[in-house]
């Protein structure tokens, strides 16, 4: 008897995913529950244990390949051939078959050079104007074409604006400075809920809960994990969260809780912030924080130069959502209450 094992809808509205690493191969022995497959989502990579014990007969997707929810994956048992049959489909990412529908290119004249077959943009804007490849290719896989789809969707899709402001650092203590900009900002977001807020077609939905993604950058890109109530923990148990998933991050052990639900984000690259950047927006959010490079610098105090410990603080916005006076205004009162 052979068991299909098809890709299980893996929650947060995902409809397809990517097969990140087999974990075993074609003609090996499996024992039920034992790791079977890694997909990787826009949130993060899952380990698939194997639903039935048997052989693995036959692999249908492989690795690299972005498959639908409710594709056959592969048959464990002794038969090799799912009933329906593996769904006849393009490989291609949604940025891909956006790039095609762009240029009027025909996704099915196009032959895939990525894994297994997949198209990639490369394919693509060869078939407009062919030329000779040059310089050494990687497929876009992982994390890193989850980056690529997810901001390009926030950049095309949110008008953006970015308000900026300089914030007097000298009486926070920077050893745990992410921590305090996250409580703070939360007390501060109780004033202005349309930035903690998320746009849902034509409705505004306002948050009551202050769970924060922070921008964390790992070996495989950029990755968000969310610390939660931010408004109501110490700043010693938010700075031990914080710490804690940022390791969990560079090493790739996020659970998928870890990286869901967050209702704003705030971003600090320390010493590589620069004097000023502009996030993108963490779609489908409706701001983000920036904390930029913090350092003493010659300010005005009471008509005399004196030496503080200066930083800036970008907004940026979604304006469909945001008003800039309010953004401003939000900013104005979370450096008020840092410098406090």
């Amino acid at each position: 008897m052979a068991y299909e094992f098809k890709l299980p809808d893996l929650g947060e509205g995902l409809t397809e995913g990517e097969i990140a690493r087999w974990l075993v191969a074609e003609g090996d022995e499996i024992a039920e529950d034992a790791p079977l497959v890694e997909i990787q989502t826009d949130k993060t990579t899952v380990e698939i244990p194997s639903p039935a014990a048997g052989k693995v007969a036959k692999i249908f997707v492989a690795e690299g390949e972005v498959a639908p929810v409710g594709t056959v994956l592969v048959v464990i048992g002794d038969d090799a051939r799912p009933a329906d049959g593996p769904p006849a489909r393009v490989q291609a990412t949604p940025l891909v078959r956006r790039v095609a529908q762009e240029l009027g290119v025909d996704l099915t004249a196009v032959a895939g050079s990525g894994p297994g077959g997949r198209i990639t943009e490369a394919d693509v804007r060869a078939a407009v104007s062919p030329s000779t490849p040059e310089g050494r290719r990687e497929p876009v896989r992982g994390v890193r074409r989850q980056i690529v789809e997810h901001l390009t969707r926030s950049y095309r899709e949110i008008p953006a604006v970015t308000f900026v402001e300089e914030c007097d650092f000298t009486g926070v203590d920077l050893a745990a400075l992410l921590p305090t900009v996250l409580h703070e900002t939360a007390l501060a977001l109780r004033e202005f809920p349309e930035l903690n807020a998320r746009l849902e077609g034509d409705a505004i939905v306002y948050l009551d809960r202050y769970d924060f993604g922070v921008a964390v950058q790992t070996d495989q890109g950029l990755v968000v994990p969310v610390v939660r109530g931010c408004d109501t923990r110490s700043i010693e148990d938010l700075r031990a969260d914080v710490d804690s998933l940022a390791e969990k991050a560079r090493e790739g052990g996020l659970a998928p809780d870890e990286l869901r639900g967050s209702t704003f984000t705030v971003t600090s690259a320390g010493k590589l912030g620069g004097l000023l950047v502009t996030p993108l927006i963490n779609h489908p959010e409706v701001a983000i924080l920036g904390v930029h490079r913090i350092g003493p610098r010659p300010v005005v105090r009471e008509g005399e130069v004196v030496v503080r410990t200066m930083g800036n603080l970008s907004v940026t916005f979604d304006h469909r959502v945001v008003d800039g006076a309010r953004a401003a205004a939000f900013t104005l009162v979370l450096i008020d209450r840092l410098q406090a």
